[in-house]
Formats: structure tokens, sequence, C-alpha cells
């Protein structure tokens, strides 16, 4: 697993597939993307040739091949890495993941796409599971550079992890399986909160979106929370953080609501959604949406600098 990678296969050609399909073929890789129905291809390449002129925005304008095949075989014979991104269905997914193995070459790297499956239940029927890791993209990949990474090689690892940093992205790696991962798990952990908020009444789904946005939002995109409350805490950083204002999180963490979401507090967010789109349509609120990853990303390239 030495050579470099220059050839990848995308399985599954939806929306988080073709969005990796970009995001390759902009970096000059050769791409190959199966999905099993026909129909799906004129998506698919409606999809790319968007989020290509998305990321030509931040310079990247490389032209890596790029082909459809409603075949498996054919977009895996020669790939070096393969994305895989099927449905999120254990069932579906080692299926899938053992279809695969047999078919490629024993030190290819295959990568597969799930929210919430742990790595050791997908991978039970393969032949070369070590072979095989969990890469857990934030949509759209293209834009939001989040891979999350798990696997049972060292070596496997570090390769795609080398792979996944020569396109751009930014991956963690997990010492170990957990139904979510890490960025789902904090996500969920805010959204219960964000229910609940709406559950008592405290305030609309608008404000309660404002909230987050324009306050601890901001600070998160630059830095997660431990540093935030590093920060925090003044010259004293996180340990006088704890020691000084430890206590009053606990006295939150205390209060944080068990929400449920029975029909009466499902109606209040469809319709609290409602109010805050404001009659846009979902591909304008995407659009929108990746407007303002751009020019996130552009600001904070420039802070880097």
């Amino acid at each position: 697993m030495t050579n470099p990678i220059e050839r990848i296969a995308i399985v599954g050609a939806g929306m988080i597939g073709a969005s990796w399909a970009a995001l390759a073929s902009a970096h000059g890789v050769a791409v190959a993307a199966y999905d099993p129905s026909p129909a799906a291809e004129e998506k698919f390449l409606a999809y790319v040739e968007r989020a290509r002129s998305q990321l030509a925005e931040l310079g990247l304008t490389g032209a890596g091949a790029l082909s459809f095949s409603t075949r498996l075989g054919a977009v895996l014979e020669g790939a070096q890495f393969i994305q895989e991104n099927g449905p999120e269905n254990e069932a579906v997914k080692r299926q899938l993941l053992s279809q695969i193995d047999a078919q490629t070459a024993t030190d290819a790297i295959i990568a597969s796409s799930t929210s919430a499956l742990v790595r050791s239940a997908i991978v039970a029927d393969c032949i070369r599971p070590e072979r095989i890791i969990v890469a857990h993209p934030f949509n759209p990949p293209h834009l939001v550079p989040l891979v999350e990474i798990v696997g049972a090689d060292d070596a496997v690892v570090a390769r795609a992890s080398a792979f996944y940093r020569a396109l751009g992205r930014r991956p963690v790696v997990l010492n170990r399986e957990m139904p979510g991962h890490i960025a789902n798990r904090l996500a969920s952990a805010l959204y219960r909160e964000a229910v609940h908020l709406v559950e008592q009444g405290v305030a609309s789904v608008a404000d309660i979106d404002a909230a987050l946005c324009n306050g601890p939002g901001l600070r998160w995109a630059l830095m997660g929370p431990h540093m935030t409350y590093h920060l925090g805490g003044g010259d004293g950083g996180i340990k006088g953080y704890l020691a000084h204002l430890g206590p009053s999180q606990l006295k939150r963490w205390e209060s944080l609501g068990q929400p449920g979401l029975g029909e009466e507090v499902q109606r209040r967010i469809v319709e609290g959604v409602a109010q805050e789109s404001a009659g846009r349509s979902i591909a304008e609120l995407e659009a929108r949406r990746d407007e303002g990853l751009l020019a996130l990303l552009k600001s904070r390239k420039l802070v880097s600098e």
C-alpha cells in the first residue's frame, strides 16, 4: 500500500458519492462511479458539475477523468481506493462491502461512509476486513473538511488519512468505535437540547437556530469546545475555567432536557422550520448553505495564511 492513489472508485452515486467524486476529480484523481440505477447518471453528473464550479472558487481546478457505470466490477477494476456510500442499513452495507472486498485488489483500501453504524458489524462478512475503514464525511464532503475514520490496521488508517489530507480534508481518527462516531454524537447532544427548548416553549425554532449560529457557532467554526473554554478561562486557561466555572457547567448539565419526539413536538418543529424557511425551497436553502460554506472556507484560509 505504498503507491500513490491515482484512481478511486465511488460506490453509490447519490449526493454524497457525487460530492466525493467532484472533490477527487478536482484534485486530479481519476474517478469511476457506480450506481445500480441508470437514471442516477444524469443527476450524478449534474451534481459533479455544480460542485466543480464551487471548488474552482477555492482554486481547485484539476480535471481527473470521470466515468459512470451500472456494473460494480467495472468501476472496481484498477481502483486503489474505494469510497462506498450505500444506504445506511447494516444488512445492505455488510453485503455490499463483502462484494467489494471480493472483487478488488488486495492492496486497495475500502472506505465506508456511515453516520452511525459500527465498523465491526458492517465488515463481518468480509475476507480481508483489516483493509476496510469507516470514513464518515459531513454533507457536502467537497466543502466540509471533516472525515471521521475508524479502522483496525494502523498502516491502513495512516494511508487513508494521508489520502484525505491530500484532498484537503481534515481526518480525525477514533481510538475505538462508537455509534455515531464523534461529530454526530456532539450534534445529537446539541439537537436534543434544541428540541427540549422547543418542547418547553422557551423560544421559537428560528430564534433557537439564530442563537446558535450567531453565538457559539461562530467560534466553533474556528475551534472546538475544549479550546473555546480554554480561552474562556483567561490567563488560567482551561484549568482555571474548570476550577472557576466548572460548577456552573454542572448546574446547566443537570437542567438539560430529555425531550421526546411526540406528535405535538414534531408539529411545532415542522411549523417553526417552515416559518424560518420563509418559502424558500430545499434547493434554495442548499445553495445558501453552500455559498456560506464557501465564504467560511475562504475566510479560514486567510486566517491560516
